[in-house]
């Protein structure tokens, strides 16, 4: 297995501190080591900060969880990265042989794109591709930052930040790289993001193409109840803060005296990262950009994409994965809309298709892991090159 990255050694080191946040417990403590001591003036002037916001937020608990992202024992080497193209890794199965400047005739390698939801980034997918290369080791996982988050933060992506521009940028990437995916999973936000990329363009996408779409309808986004996801919440409150904290632990307490849980605030606090040197006392700053992140969820919110799954194209296989405990909320209306696309999928390899994943939340790859593995593995055994 390989893993090639359009990043530097040291960039990739920052995330070595991300840990499992689904069985949280006293876990977070045992792996991260915060170094700067809780400074009561800075939590004041955080506590300033959100009491200050336009915005009036209830006093919620809200449970996520975020996938093991521990450190990857396996080869990387950096690859060139043209201007403008968007972070990314390549999870290469031990038979693959590809580069981006291989020679055209050579027979394509399967590849399949994983793309994260909102406030997230493409080391969520990181452990479970990895997984996915060991076991299907003709084909390579390409792993993406969309706009406005992880290492593609800092790049000065044009408006409007919405569902179809990210999708954009991600066809442009496969086509820079000269890839045909086969397969595109999408989380949450990734997850609409993927059918959009189905809309734009018959290329560089090829037939046939499965697409995943995981905890996400394609309409209306319907938010969770108490104790339930509310990331629009989430995101405004961050906006509220200073660009630069003096330490993590100020950013969880203060989360957590605003009624966001553990799990949220210490996933939170892994975008990140320190100002100054390693080895000095210095402060940190946000790795995302919350305002176009904003102008993303809000698109998430209003993007319809049923047109996509109700005239689905020849050879376009579109599957729809329900969490059992969702932390959003679906609607009968949305899962009847699903099942009739079912029975109304033309005859030309193209097809919809609903699955519920037991046992698990809206974070699927951390909560249910070897049942959500289970599930996407038919698209690799049906698809072998």
């Amino acid at each position: 297995m390989s893993l090639i990255s359009n990043l530097p050694a040291r960039i990739g080191a920052v995330h070595s501190s991300e840990t499992k946040f689904g069985k949280l417990g006293s876990s977070w403590a045992a792996a991260t080591r915060i170094s700067t001591p809780l400074q009561d003036d800075g939590f004041y002037k955080l506590q300033i900060a959100f009491r200050n916001s336009n915005k009036v937020f209830k006093k919620v608990s809200i449970g996520m969880t975020l996938l093991d992202e521990r450190p990857a024992q396996i080869p990387s080497r950096e690859i060139g990265k043209p201007p403008g193209v968007l972070a990314y890794e390549l999870v290469q199965g031990s038979l693959v042989r590809w580069s981006s400047t291989m020679d055209k005739s050579a027979p394509e390698t399967p590849t399949a794109v994983l793309l994260h939801g909102i406030l997230g980034c493409r080391k969520n997918w990181g452990s479970f591709a990895r997984r996915l290369a060991k076991e299907f080791p003709a084909w390579q996982f390409l792993l993406v930052d969309l706009r406005c988050h992880g290492d593609s933060a800092s790049m000065k992506k044009q408006g409007p930040h919405t569902v179809s521009s990210t999708a954009l940028d991600v066809l442009k990437l496969v086509a820079q790289l000269r890839l045909t995916p086969r397969v595109l999973v999408g989380h949450s936000f990734g997850g609409k993001v993927a059918l959009s990329m189905v809309d734009q363009a018959a290329k560089p996408l090829a037939r046939p193409v499965r697409v995943w779409v995981l905890d996400s309808n394609p309409g209306k986004v319907r938010p969770g109840g108490h104790r339930d996801d509310h990331p629009a919440e989430l995101i405004s409150l961050l906006q509220a803060l200073p660009k630069e904290v003096a330490s993590k632990h100020e950013i969880v307490s203060a989360l957590i005296q605003e009624g966001f849980s553990n799990d949220v605030a210490q996933w939170v606090v892994t975008n990140l990262r320190p100002t100054g040197p390693p080895g000095t006392r210095t402060s940190f700053s946000w790795v995302f950009n919350l305002d176009g992140i904003s102008e993303m969820y809000q698109s998430y919110e209003a993007t319809n994409l049923w047109g996509i799954v109700e005239d689905v194209p020849g050879g376009v296989h579109v599957n729809f994965l329900k969490a059992e405990r969702s932390l959003h909320r679906w609607a009968l209306e949305d899962i009847q809309r699903i099942r009739a696309a079912e029975l109304l999928a033309p005859d030309e390899g193209g097809a919809v298709e609903m699955h519920v994943l037991e046992d698990a939340g809206h974070w699927v790859h951390a909560d249910n892991p070897d049942g959500l593995f289970r599930i996407l593995s038919s698209s690799f055994r049906t698809l072998r090159s």
